[in-house]
């Protein structure tokens, strides 16, 4: 029987027991709303929690629905430009607090772990994000999507968890679609634990119809949060090993390109600046010419031109081949 299906209790007991395994985020049952993916899932909290003619505010270079996320509800963009020196990101706090103080910025899109820029933010980066966020009356929507995926020498922490505060004050969006490679499966939640706002994204989840989950979905998220644990561990053991083989391959055949550090995700962030070409130009090259289709870091904001991202989650005979084509077109 394929049609309309009732989620059951199974369903939130594994959410809660993963959350509060895995990341030691404490959930209650009632927090949880369930919805088809964290795209809708952010759409519908923009809607619920702003008026058109608000700002929301992302940490640009950052994942290209945020932005079409926030333009589709009638909303400006307002970026925090993440810092990048010696080869890695970080957060330009002051630039942080003077944009928050805009009355009209009423959203902070974290996106915790970071895709593209693969950074884990540490409990320090995300008490002060809140604190800032607190004092100007500014919610954070942290999206956690890749919350599984951290690689050893650093540990995710669910913004909610940093203290009650800051848990009353945000909405967190997950899904084990990135986990799991269940993105065409559609399921995702979103984590409100104040009951106003929670009633709003409720709200905006009925008015764009995306309140509802299939059968499908149901069952595979209760499967991979009670059944999949060991098979991710063995997973970020595969993914580390594609990503350290990526660095060795840079290293030896094309050392004019810098690879940001991947702390989590399996989303590759490359520093293509001393090839003197734009991002688009990279991708389009790449393709035509090699038959390798990568992202351009322009998808991802201003921010991202002369980069590019390489998605390592594959066998890793695939992703040779796909390094071979990087050095057909670029090799010193």
């Amino acid at each position: 029987m394929f049609g309309y299906t009732k989620v059951p209790q199974a369903y939130f007991d594994a959410t809660t027991a993963w959350f509060a395994n895995r990341h030691a985020f404490h959930l209650c049952r009632e927090w949880i709303l369930f919805t088809s993916g964290v795209v809708p899932a952010l759409s519908a909290v923009i809607k619920a929690l702003t008026q058109p003619g608000d700002k929301v505010m992302v940490q640009t270079p950052v994942y290209n629905c945020f932005f079409s996320s926030i333009r589709n509800n009638g909303c400006e963009t307002v970026e925090n430009p993440l810092l990048y020196r010696n080869g890695t990101y970080s957060i330009d706090f002051d630039d942080l607090e003077r944009k928050a103080a805009d009355p009209k910025v009423k959203l902070l899109l974290l996106c915790s772990p970071h895709n593209p820029a693969g950074r884990v933010w540490t409990r320090e980066e995300l008490q002060q994000i809140g604190e800032i966020c607190l004092r100007h009356e500014v919610i954070v929507v942290s999206d956690e999507i890749h919350c599984d995926l951290v690689y050893p020498g650093h540990t995710h922490i669910p913004f909610g968890s940093v203290s009650d505060e800051f848990l009353q004050h945000s909405v967190t969006c997950t899904a084990p679609s990135k986990t799991f490679n269940l993105a065409g499966i559609q399921v995702a939640n979103i984590i409100a634990a104040d009951e106003e706002i929670r009633r709003r994204i409720d709200k905006a989840l009925n008015i764009n119809e995306v309140c509802e989950i299939n059968c499908f979905a149901v069952e595979a998220l209760i499967a991979a949060y009670t059944e999949g644990e060991e098979w991710l561990e063995e997973l970020k053991v595969y993914l580390y090993a594609n990503y350290s083989l990526l660095l060795e391959f840079f290293r030896k055949h094309l050392p004019q390109l810098s690879v940001v550090p991947l702390e989590a995700t399996y989303l590759v962030w490359v520093d293509c600046s001393a090839l003197g070409q734009s991002a688009e130009e990279i991708a389009d090259s790449l393709l035509e010419k090699e038959k390798l289709r990568i992202n351009e870091g322009t998808m991802y904001g201003a921010a991202g031109e002369g980069f590019i991202r390489i998605n390592i989650a594959t066998q890793r005979e695939n992703l040779l081949k796909g390094l071979e084509k990087i050095k057909n077109l670029y090799d010193v």
